[in-house]
């Protein structure tokens, strides 16, 4: 069940697609990364949702992993949401009676939710996993400084593990480089572009959260969800806990949080 990496075209160039295939599958996943990451940090978590029937697809983002486009170059959101539109339209294509269900983490979790307010109807559940829909104060606070610092993301600041920071720095296919201005614009933009975007409604949405993330502060994220946030909405916030939620300590318990959900959502 491990995965399997193919091409498509995406908005801008190439766009590399790590596939996880069920036996028999009972839903659809479109899972969306963080920045300056790829999707092969997400095999432990592709393995287990193929595990429980999902079809799993996972693009390495535009300027990202194995894909085309300038490292750690995030300029345009919006064409990566659209990206991910053409891996679950393959899905769909396939299986065309399964659901489908939209995950994302950090930047993934912008992504993930432009595409469900681009896309009303499309899915049938919403996953985030420490979203940047409200974006990040001190990061995006460096805008009004006339010279970006040379600031790389801090490995630390991802888990309580340390073997998950030491695995992250030393990953060839990882955005090592500092935040580059585009990219924080382009962020501050798709922030903007959520607040807009309109509510969630009654679409099922599980927010995860580190109490702790530094990336990802539980506060600007739970002021996005104060105006997005639907009726279906269920919020977990995970003590001590990071950013990468999915490589923490404690991710066994975020694994089965998810499955409890799907399985009740989906039946």
């Amino acid at each position: 069940m491990t995965s399997t990496v193919s091409d498509v075209t995406g908005v801008r160039g190439r766009i590399a697609v790590r596939h996880w295939h069920a036996p028999a599958p009972r839903y659809l996943v479109a899972l969306a990364h963080g920045i300056a990451e790829h999707s092969g940090r997400y095999e432990h978590i592709g393995q287990y949702l193929a595990a429980d029937g999902a079809e799993v697809a996972a693009p390495d983002h535009w300027g990202h992993g194995r894909s085309d486009g300038q490292p750690g170059l995030v300029d345009d959101v919006e064409a990566l949401v659209t990206d991910l539109g053409t891996v679950a339209g393959q899905l769909k294509a396939d299986h065309a009676e399964l659901p489908l269900v939209v995950i994302g983490h950090s930047l993934g979790g912008i992504v993930a939710t432009r595409f469900v307010q681009r896309n009303p109807g499309r899915a049938a559940a919403l996953v985030l996993s420490g979203p940047v829909i409200g974006g990040n104060d001190l990061f995006l606070g460096l805008l009004d400084l006339p010279e970006i610092p040379d600031i790389p993301i801090d490995p630390t600041m991802l888990s309580r593990d340390p073997a998950v920071g030491e695995a992250y720095a030393a990953d060839p296919l990882v955005y090592h480089g500092p935040l580059l201005r585009q990219t924080l614009q382009g962020v501050q933009t798709a922030v903007d572009a959520i607040a807009e975007g309109g509510s969630l409604g009654d679409l099922p949405t599980l927010w995860l959260h580190g109490e702790l993330d530094p990336l990802a502060p539980l506060a600007e994220t739970t002021r996005a969800f104060d105006i997005i946030g639907g009726s279906a909405l269920q919020t977990k916030v995970y003590p001590g806990a990071m950013h990468e939620i999915f490589n923490e300590t404690n991710a066994a318990d975020v694994l089965n949080d998810i499955n409890e959900f799907l399985h009740a959502v989906l039946g």
